[in-house]
């Protein structure tokens, strides 16, 4: 049978703009707010097929407002553009922790082909500079 971890500790540092996660495994994620809501699972970012996906742009100052528990399934994550309506499932914010690097290589070369850019300092070069790593993964 497969395990899914479950969130143990999730802490917002608003200032930093990170959201924290630990897990029952002993994972650790520091997502950035940016991170978070360029890939949220909202049918407005992902659309309903590929195809319909929209990529998300002038994100970089955003935060998080609000984070409100749904069950024991997933948080709802309220952003200080107005953008709350994507469930973030446990294992969803497990992914997007453990594969944080290709993910984010690859929405930047989306930008890129689209011909936008981004405005600031890279969030997981910052993370990196402060002495914190973006995904700690448990010992195999």
């Amino acid at each position: 049978m497969e395990q899914n971890p479950l969130p143990v500790e999730i802490a917002l540092h608003q200032q930093s703009r990170i959201l924290e996660i630990a897990y029952d495994d002993g994972a650790r994620f520091h997502l950035p707010c940016e991170y978070l809501r360029v890939y949220s699972p909202s049918a407005e970012v992902r659309g309903h097929t590929p195809e319909q996906a929209k990529l998300q742009v002038g994100k970089e100052q955003v935060n998080i407002k609000d984070l409100q528990q749904i069950g024991n399934y997933a948080v709802k994550i309220v952003f200080d553009d107005g953008h709350k309506s994507g469930l973030f499932d446990w294992q969803y914010l497990y992914k997007l922790g453990r594969a944080w690097q290709p993910l984010w290589l690859d929405y930047l070369d989306r930008l890129h082909a689209a011909g936008r850019k981004r405005n600031g300092p890279d969030p997981f070069d910052t993370l990196q500079a402060r002495g914190q790593h973006p995904s700690q993964l448990p010992a195999a």
